[in-house]
């Protein structure tokens, strides 16, 4: 077993969510639990066998093993990892995510997330139903190092990060590892927009949520979504949303 489906459009049921200790009585240990999935983030090297399929665990790695898949445990030594076992009520779109995947620099965050539910589960379950279901968006949303989706989701993160920044797609690539020319490629075709055209509609995007729900003042705004010229602001508003500032903050809701 290599893959395995989830919809996460409901929150889990945290059965139980715990640090575990293994590799001291014995290097191989065997899970099988009928009715909960198992996530587990590892801070050791070891093997993992799920259905006759071996995976390799390394520090920073995370696996989910779904309900009644038989999991063999092949240890080196003292091995602790942190865990949850759940229930998922399903719904919503299927993912298809691997068994087991690098964390990468996502590993630190999944960790907290993780012992904050450790700590919620006696006394307040809802917390760890949402910090284990907060993980488990985070492990299906993580891109294949390298692949196409990687470098676009850097390329998207660095924009969101600050949207009032002059940026220039040359700068964009850079970070995101790759060529101007191959990060346009690689933009266009998995969001059907160029970069460009990103940055300005989330700009725009930003820009309505704060006239409409904020009382910022409009100057205030423009520089926000990085459009500080109120006369270019005027008109990018008028082009993407169809009407002027003062107007759509009009139109805001009750």
């Amino acid at each position: 077993m290599r893959h395995v489906t989830i919809a996460l459009a409901e929150p889990p049921e945290v059965a139980w969510a715990g640090v575990a200790v293994h590799g001291v009585d014995g290097p191989h240990d065997v899970f099988r639990l009928p009715d909960l999935w198992q996530l587990h983030l590892y801070d050791y090297a070891a093997e993992l066998v799920v259905e006759g399929t071996p995976h390799a665990i390394a520090p920073g790695h995370v696996s989910l093993i779904p309900p009644g898949a038989e999991a063999h445990f092949h240890y080196r030594g003292r091995s602790e990892h942190l865990y949850a076992h759940f229930r998922l009520p399903g719904g919503g779109d299927p993912r298809t995510v691997p068994v087991m995947r690098d964390a990468g620099d996502q590993a630190p965050g999944l960790g907290v997330a993780l012992r904050q539910a450790v700590a919620a589960v006696p006394g307040t379950p809802a917390r760890a139903s949402a910090e284990v279901w907060s993980v488990l968006w985070r492990v299906a949303s993580l891109p294949v190092a390298g692949s196409p989706h990687a470098v676009v989701a850097a390329a998207m993160e660095r924009i969101e990060a600050d949207l009032a920044a002059p940026f220039t797609v040359p700068a964009i690539a850079r970070a995101a590892g790759v060529s101007h020319n191959h990060l346009t490629r690689l933009f266009r075709a998995h969001t059907g927009d160029t970069v460009v055209g990103y940055i300005r509609r989330r700009r725009m995007s930003r820009a309505l949520h704060l006239l409409r729900e904020s009382t910022q003042a409009i100057p205030a705004i423009a520089a926000a979504v990085g459009i500080p010229d109120l006369q270019a602001f005027n008109k990018a508003c008028h082009r993407e949303l169809g009407a002027s500032p003062r107007a759509l903050r009009a139109r805001q809701s009750p």
